[in-house]
């Protein structure tokens, strides 16, 4: 049957026989197609997960951020022809949060294929579940600004949304620029404001804590995050 899975992969390094349903394992290893962020990660994911699999006798499609609309339905096309099953493969997490598999997904449905999403790791609800903060009603809004202006207004902007709507605001940033942000927050937050920092989920090297920016800027030492898949929450 022409199915497209999503499939999630790991968080960290490593970490796969903990954090991967049998679900997940057994598409990874029975699937001739798969539909990709990253052509090296994902043969090395699915080499790590099916040992078994001869990488050759598998198709592999990149799909990432720059590919046209007009390639996402070239991608689909085996599924609709051929009746194939594909399975879609992020760089880490869940694919279509935060990521360009939505397209996929998007297209999938346009062409009235079945899709149907497994369960994983979400760097997003796993940071917002250890947070503390409100789980009932939330915003995850990707990458804040680079420069320094535009984001300094967009993380004011975050606190007042936060505020007037009783939401969680969760947002990343590229792990080598992790600790500008945080040192931003801290300077522009106010003092009653919560935040939580949740860097290398699911790894032996987890960090998940959450202060009023207050008692962040008492600490003696702030978390070292630098090169460190993060994310950030901010709330009442």
């Amino acid at each position: 049957m022409n199915m497209l899975y999503l499939l999630p992969t790991p968080l960290a390094e490593g970490t796969a026989p903990q954090v991967l349903p049998p679900q997940v394992v057994a598409a990874v290893a029975r699937l001739p197609y798969f539909l990709v962020e990253n052509l090296r990660t994902a043969r090395r994911f699915v080499k790590e997960v099916a040992p078994h699999r001869v990488i050759e006798d598998i198709r592999f499609e990149l799909i990432d951020k720059d590919s046209t609309p007009a390639q996402v339905r070239a991608a689909l096309e085996p599924l609709l022809k051929q009746g194939l099953e594909a399975g879609v493969l992020s760089e880490a997490g869940c694919p279509g949060i935060a990521d360009p598999g939505a397209a996929l997904a998007q297209e999938a449905h346009r062409l009235g294929l079945p899709v149907r999403p497994l369960v994983g790791p979400s760097s997003i609800l796993l940071a917002l579940m250890g947070s503390g903060l409100n789980g009932q009603r939330f915003a995850f809004h990707g990458y804040l600004p680079i420069e320094k202006g535009p984001r300094i207004a967009a993380i004011k902007q975050l606190e007042k949304e936060s505020a007037q709507r009783d939401q969680s605001q969760l947002f990343i940033e590229t792990p080598y620029r992790n600790d500008q942000l945080l040192a931003d927050l801290l300077a522009h937050l106010g003092p009653a404001t919560r935040l939580c920092v949740a860097a290398d989920l699911t790894a032996p090297t987890e960090y998940v804590r959450t202060l009023p920016v207050a008692d962040w800027r008492r600490l003696p030492e702030l978390p070292k995050l630098h090169k460190r898949p993060a994310v950030f929450a901010l709330g009442k």
